[in-house]
């Protein structure tokens, strides 16, 4: 059932076992409440939350400059933009990976490959992201020692990270900061810690994977050599 699951796109196998515990999983209309389930593929009907759950025939993989002013989601109650007002494909489990906040741009990875997925986010898979980010005013060795080593947000302390400043210009600094967390707005979390205003964030890289010359909005599909270095970390 897991791997079922996992074809679909909405989970890893791991994620799956969890919508299973959770009573989430039907087949055939009848709750699944335990793992190691078997499914036929043919024959019986799975759905998740009420929704028809099937297998893809491929698994996509999107690279998308995701703009500052929209949400990292399908839909949204509050009417704002979504990702998917600008990415015009009709692909079955396509969902992103990982979440990008309503004023942060950059690069955006969506996949209906829930292994992979999973394998992206997972804190104990410490995968990088570097971003480009500008502060209000400048900022001393001192502060950037203590980004590097570590600030207490929400109550936990972050994983090491690389900060590099850049240069000072115009009443900002610029620097370019790599993490291996995903926590929520935690780069502007952590600036905020040492007493900074960050007013602008931009993700510019997945491990050694680069944004690129795409423009805002833009999305372009991955290349075979791109999914599978993705797969390496």
């Amino acid at each position: 059932m897991n791997k079922y699951l996992a074809s679909s796109g909405i989970a890893s196998r791991r994620g799956a076992d969890e919508l299973i515990a959770q009573g989430r999983v039907k087949v055939n209309g009848k709750l699944i409440d335990r793992l190691g389930a078997t499914v036929k593929p043919d024959i019986d009907t799975v759905t998740c939350d009420g929704n028809v759950v099937k297998p893809v025939a491929s698994h996509s993989y999107v690279l998308f400059y995701k703009p500052k002013g929209c949400i990292t989601s399908v839909s949204d109650d509050r009417g704002r933009k979504t990702i998917f007002d600008y990415i015009d494909l009709n692909i079955p489990g396509l969902v992103p990976v990982g979440r990008l906040d309503y004023d942060t741009e950059g690069m955006l990875i969506l996949t209906n490959d829930g292994d992979l997925a999973y394998a992206l986010t997972h804190p104990s898979h410490e995968v990088p992201k570097t971003y480009a980010v500008r502060i209000r005013g400048e900022i001393v060795e001192s502060d950037l020692a203590t980004l590097r080593k570590g600030v207490v947000i929400d109550g936990k302390k972050t994983s090491r990270s690389k900060v590099k400043l850049l240069k000072y210009q115009d009443g900002e600094s610029q620097l370019q900061v790599t993490i291996t967390e995903g926590r929520n707005r935690q780069i502007r979390k952590m600036f905020e810690a040492v007493g900074k205003e960050v007013v602008f964030l931009k993700r510019i890289a997945v491990g050694q994977l680069r944004l690129g010359g795409l423009a805002r909005g833009g999305y372009r599909f991955l290349h075979d050599a791109e999914v599978q270095y993705l797969k390496t970390l």
